[in-house]
């Protein structure tokens, strides 16, 4: 069974920094995708970064200069660095993964979610 596993939220000040961290394990031949989305309660679940196994990312405009999104291929890790919080980032924030099982087609994976509160 592949499933994703994260770590790292928790309670910052403003300006300050967190890093969340998820691992992909089981039987996976390939990750296409990895990212992290985010969720306050009562709103859609939205997009905060992406990077592709080729290394190129996507951002949401509101975290650009940031936040920063990084892989690991060798150990199916993907990191998200938050810089400068701001109290509009608190969220659960949930890895996301496109991942390929040994001998199946891909499929989508999302973690179970870590709380990101920014409060003073």
């Amino acid at each position: 069974q592949v499933q994703l596993v994260e770590s790292g939220g928790g309670l910052v000040q403003p300006g300050g920094s967190l890093r969340l961290s998820c691992a992909a394990s089981g039987n996976i031949a390939e990750i296409y995708t990895m990212g992290w989305y985010r969720q306050d309660p009562g709103k859609q679940r939205e997009l905060v970064a992406t990077i592709q196994n080729h290394g190129s990312t996507n951002y949401a405009d509101s975290v650009k200069g940031r936040f920063t999104i990084s892989r690991n291929n060798a150990d199916n890790t993907v990191f998200l660095q938050m810089n400068s919080l701001k109290p509009e980032d608190t969220a659960v924030y949930y890895c996301y993964a496109s991942v390929r099982p040994r001998g199946r087609g891909y499929l989508q994976l999302w973690g179970q979610g870590t709380l990101v509160t920014v409060s003073s």
